[in-house]
């Protein structure tokens, strides 16, 4: 006989405000508990000093998870000009000092539009890619360096919010696998005198934007029980609110729940879909050469 799980079976999207100074997955271990979850993920972590919106899938909800990490995302952040270091934000040892008070508005203004549209960008050391099965990150505690190929990315929308003594304060809208801390650097660059990041906050993924609870809020329901904590989850299908949808009857339905494709009329001829029998979402299926609807993904509630 199978071991029985430990954990309540609790599904749903949590948007958690990750507080500064602790990793994604520890903020990730925290809420399971506060939920007593059986599963949980998060989807694209942020770093420790970081902060802003994870979106946290409890129970089936991890399910969907992975199509998050390929959301578009918002970001806010704070640049200091004249200084780079080796993080290329303030946790990073200072590795190069040059003077910025040349630097006005009018020239932020005229670099900017450089990095809107689709740009390269050379990944950080202090990242969680891999080479050689390794991180880069661990590479870089030992002091080595490896070469790293550009990819590209989209920035939809740069824009300035302010400009104070030599710190430029920004808001990103960009695709996923943008570095929020390579484009201060190459901005840096760009107006002569380095950068790095000194603040930065997540607040879109995707199609969630605010309405993110804390640690604190959260640690506050829990004392309510778990009833006040479930309220805060969002539906399953929550965050891919933009596929199409594709609505079956009972026999469909069966057929689909027993991993079968089906034909249904009037349905898109390519890509994902969302599958709901009645008003009830019951997971993912992508559309065959036959024009079937095949599961994909199904929730298992």
């Amino acid at each position: 006989m199978g071991r029985k799980k430990k954990g309540r079976s609790v599904h749903g999207v949590l948007l958690l405000d990750k507080p500064l100074h602790i990793s994604s997955n520890h903020a990730l271990q925290k809420v399971k508990r506060l939920f007593d979850a059986q599963k949980a993920g998060h989807t694209g972590s942020l770093d420790p000093l970081a902060t802003g919106m994870l979106p946290i899938c409890l129970g089936e909800a991890t399910k969907v998870s992975a199509f998050l990490l390929d959301a578009d995302k918002t970001y806010r952040f704070k640049c200091q000009l004249g200084t780079r270091t080796a993080t290329a934000d303030a946790e990073g040892e200072v590795i190069e000092i040059r003077p910025f008070e040349q630097v006005a508005l009018k020239d932020i203004e005229k670099v900017i539009p450089r990095f809107i549209g689709d740009i390269e960008q050379i990944p950080p050391m202090y990242s969680a890619l891999k080479k050689d099965g390794q991180r880069l990150y661990e590479l870089a505690r030992q002091g080595i360096e490896v070469e790293r190929k550009p990819r590209p990315v989209t920035i939809y929308k740069l824009d300035i919010i302010s400009f104070v003594q030599g710190e430029i304060e920004l808001e990103v809208q960009c695709s996923k696998g943008t570095y929020v801390r390579t484009l201060a650097e190459d901005i840096g660059e760009a107006l002569g005198c380095g950068a790095f990041v000194t603040e930065l906050r997540r607040l879109s993924v995707g199609p969630y934007t605010g309405n993110m609870i804390s640690l604190e809020q959260l640690e506050q329901l829990a004392e309510q029980g778990f009833d006040a904590l479930d309220a805060e989850l969002l539906p399953l299908d929550s965050g891919i609110v933009d596929w199409p949808e594709v609505r079956l009857d009972a026999d469909s339905a069966f057929y689909v729940k027993q991993g079968q494709p089906v034909q249904i009329a009037k349905s898109p001829t390519q890509g994902w879909v969302r599958i709901y029998a009645g008003e009830d979402f019951i997971g993912l299926g992508e559309i065959q050469d036959d024009g079937r609807i095949a599961p994909r993904r199904m929730m298992n509630l």
